[in-house]
């Protein structure tokens, strides 16, 4: 129990949840902090609400990225694909460079507003960490190793499965925290072409002056990235205690 209530995550999952709960309550606060704004507090939809959207968001653009980047990476360090290597890094490495904001101003013509052009931004600017982890995480396997595998007669999807891809797991999930915590951040604009998201308040306070649903917004997004960052954490470090 002592240990528990040790944990940090634990610790900021409540203070993530306590302030979803009190922030509609804290209109007196806000009020005292900047007494020139008539509404303190943002009230257009629940903080529950916009949280569940930008965690939604944030899933399914990572998982696309983390499914990409994966295949890509593996792909790659086959022999038949080691020869599009410098391709393929090149395509995810531009895929960041865009702007977000230039990706949504593309595709919201094409696809129209809401979640979709959101999903698609977020995805290309996540596939680069994790395409770079999993190439790391491969390379970083002892060619010692792999002769084994080969030598105990195992096939060259065996050696992936069970061999390269449980040792380079820790590497690759590091790649996947650092893609979802980018998304976190940056899912916050996908609120300019219609999605809602916890940066609703943020652009809305941007637009209308109002540093207080600013603050609301942001300090949800960054106690977001904290709980979801702790949680890879602990993924990473299950993988590790397995590889030793």
């Amino acid at each position: 129990m002592k240990r528990l209530t040790r944990d940090p995550l634990l610790w900021l999952i409540a203070l993530f949840i306590a302030l979803l709960l009190l922030m509609p309550l804290s209109g007196p606060l806000f009020a005292h902090w900047f007494p020139g704004l008539e509404r303190p507090v943002y009230q257009q939809e629940s903080f529950f609400q916009l949280a569940l959207a930008h965690v939604q968001l944030v899933a399914i653009s990572s998982l696309g990225a983390a499914l990409t980047g994966l295949g890509a990476g593996i792909a790659v360090t086959r022999r038949a694909g080691q020869e599009f290597r410098p391709l393929v890094e090149t395509l995810a490495a531009a895929g960041q460079t865009f702007p977000p904001v230039a990706v949504l101003a593309v595709a919201v013509p094409v696809i129209g507003f809401g979640e979709q052009p959101a999903i698609i931004a977020l995805m290309l600017y996540g596939i680069l960490p994790v395409l770079q982890g999993t190439l790391a995480g491969i390379e970083s396997v002892p060619s010692s190793v792999k002769e084994v595998a080969q030598g105990v007669g195992m096939s060259n999807w065996q050696r992936l499965t069970r061999v390269e891809l449980p040792l380079a797991a820790p590497v690759i999930i590091s790649g996947m925290r650092t893609s979802a915590i980018i998304n976190i951040g940056t899912a916050a604009i996908a609120s300019t072409v219609g999605a809602k998201s916890l940066g609703s308040p943020i652009i809305i306070g941007l637009s209308g002056f109002n540093t207080a649903y600013v603050i609301q917004g942001a300090l949800l997004v960054a106690l977001l990235a904290l709980v979801v960052d702790r949680l890879f954490e602990r993924l990473q470090r299950c993988f590790s205690g397995n590889v030793r």
